[in-house]
């Protein structure tokens, strides 16, 4: 028996299709998430405090030292912590990747590790390793060697400290460009270069390299993105020591009496250079002369290392004892010492610092309340856009679905900072007055995961055929209940991910934070940023810990989600 299929969709019982409004709405709000605060922004570099047409905010930008010192600054920064990454990432990716190296699981766990570690903690943490006075490495140097309390052989707070430990929070984005490039790589066409004659060095140097290249490049520039618009390691390390960055110096802005005209000027180079390095990223990696061509092919070939097998996993080891394992040990010390900075001992052992953090400290029950209540939010809002706008985008259903595409990702290159400021200058004035509530911090924390979560929600939905929701929209049901209907449900393991990554994103977000809360409005990352300022490092390890906790059993329990997989971070 031969069933017709009508080809023209089947009239609705009930109501009318209000799909397209509602697709359209949403395309408002994210023009309204993205351009409000940039528009904001360019306006306020070009006025004075008295709100006359300027240039003088940029004449001082770039001919006051006060200025030029931090932009020097932060390019140095950047520029050796880029360097420093693709020197330690490189060849463990290789060596993971394309090895027999024993445990190479464990390796990529622990970057992962060293990956989802808020820099802002690992800064702190290093504060009690490498303190020149009271560092707990400095410590056994003195102990072992018997010099004086004035002698040190480290010193954190010096612009190498702050190199080192920026290096140690932004190697694993180089690494998984690279280790991922090299799992992609087929193993067939290095096996031709050996058929031909080509010995190991030779194909790696004529066909693997070339092949790499293009990751490596992209992750440098994604290194140098990364090192140049931190605030919380530079805060925390540079301060202290004397000097600022460009974003410690757009935070002295705020403080009294605040500049926000120069701060917006100040916030622009960042802006700019932002979206030049992600443009030059996607022209790396889109380059079609490192494509590979063909069919099917088979899994890469590991290289024996034979004998070195053992000592290049120590090699991993040692070189993962400075994002992972010696600042995990100083919180843990730091969280059960009478001082953060004395040894632990089965003697000194105590519960103080979480008594204390748990019944003492009582901005942490409304930082944590805060932060319960914006993670949650947020999640389910910026899912929820990322979502609109992914399947707008995948389907095409409506005009300009390019454009709300290339909204979506556009906060990208907007460094936190940068987008605090913008944010602080739209909603201090009617008719949204948002400054001192947690909607200002809603926008701004939904803004910054929005990226993200729609490119993985995008990757997504190409899995999924569009004739399932014209079937169903031809027996009557109209796009949203579609989407709701029929494609959601095939979605929901990238959307459990999707949100539950946004949350762990909330939990660690400083930049933006710092700029925008109140008293009221504390969230955790700014109330450990206030606790070390304060000198309470015991309080702050409980936190920290806390953290780590939260966000590796989200991390495990992702990855338990049937169909899901390994988690990819977004780079």
């Amino acid at each position: 028996m031969t069933i017709a299929i009508p080809a023209t969709p089947a009239p609705r019982k009930f109501g009318i299709d209000v799909s397209k409004p509602v697709l359209y709405v949403f395309a408002g709000i994210l023009c309204v998430l993205i351009v409000l605060p940039l528009s904001w922004l360019f306006l306020y570099s070009l006025t004075d405090a008295k709100g006359a047409l300027t240039l003088a905010n940029f004449i001082r930008l770039f001919t006051e030292s006060s200025f030029v010192d931090p932009l020097v600054t932060t390019f140095i920064i950047a520029t050796a912590s880029a360097i420093i990454c693709c020197a330690v990432a490189a060849p463990m990716g290789w060596l993971v990747a394309r090895t027999d190296l024993p445990f190479s699981g464990v390796i990529r766990a622990l970057v992962t590790a060293s990956f989802v570690t808020p820099p802002f903690l690992g800064a702190i943490a290093w504060e009690v390793l490498a303190a020149p006075n009271s560092g707990l490495l400095n410590k056994i140097f003195r102990g072992v060697t018997g010099a004086g309390q004035d002698v040190h052989i480290f010193n954190i707070y010096t612009l190498e400290g702050i190199i080192f430990v920026i290096s140690c929070y932004t190697f694993p984005y180089v690494f998984v460009l690279v280790a991922n490039s090299l799992d992609r790589t087929p193993g067939e066409l290095e096996d031709a270069s050996s058929i031909l004659g080509g010995g190991r060095w030779y194909t790696a140097r004529r066909v693997t390299i070339p092949l790499v290249l293009p990751a490596l490049l992209a992750g440098a520039l994604v290194a140098f993105l990364q090192a140049m618009t931190l605030f919380g390691s530079p805060a925390i390390l540079a301060l202290p020591a004397g000097f600022h960055t460009m974003t410690t110096k757009i935070w002295s802005l705020f403080q009294y009496p605040p500049k926000p005209e120069l701060a917006a000027a100040a916030s622009l180079p960042l802006l700019v250079l932002t979206v030049i390095l992600l443009r030059a990223e996607h022209m790396i990696l889109g380059r079609r002369g490192y494509s590979v061509v063909g069919g099917k092919y088979g899994a890469p070939r590991l290289i024996p290392l034979h004998s070195l097998r053992w000592p290049a996993f120590i090699l991993c080891l040692v070189l993962l004892l400075n994002p992972v394992f010696l600042p995990y040990a100083a919180l843990l010390n730091a969280a059960f010492s009478p001082v953060a900075t004395t040894f632990l001992t089965f003697h000194n052992a105590t519960l103080q610092n979480i008594h204390f953090v748990l019944y003492e400290l009582s901005s942490a029950s409304l930082a944590l309340k805060n932060t319960v209540i914006l993670g949650t939010a947020t999640a389910t809002v910026g899912t929820a856009i990322a979502l609109i706008i992914a399947y707008v985008s995948a389907r095409q259903a409506v005009a300009g679905h390019r454009a709300l595409g290339f909204l979506a990702t556009a906060p990208i290159a907007i460094p936190g900072i940068v987008l605090g400021v913008g944010l602080f200058l739209s909603y201090t004035r009617p008719p949204f007055v948002l400054y001192g509530t947690l909607w200002i911090l809603l926008i701004a924390f939904v803004t910054i995961a929005l990226p993200s979560a729609y490119q993985q929600l995008q990757a997504a939905f190409r899995t999924i055929h569009p004739e399932l929701e014209d079937a169903s929209r031809i027996l009557g049901a109209t796009r949203l209940k579609s989407l709701w209907r029929i494609t959601a449900p095939l979605l929901r393991t990238g959307v459990i991910a999707t949100w539950c990554f946004i949350f762990i994103g909330v939990m660690r977000e400083l930049s933006a934070a710092i700029i925008l809360f109140t008293s009221e409005t504390k969230v955790i990352s700014v109330l450990i940023y206030d606790l070390n300022e304060s000198g309470d490092l015991g309080a702050i390890s409980v936190i920290g810990l806390g953290m780590l906790i939260i966000t590796f059993s989200v991390v495990f329990a992702v990855n338990r989600i049937p169909g899901f997989g390994n988690v990819r971070f977004r780079t």
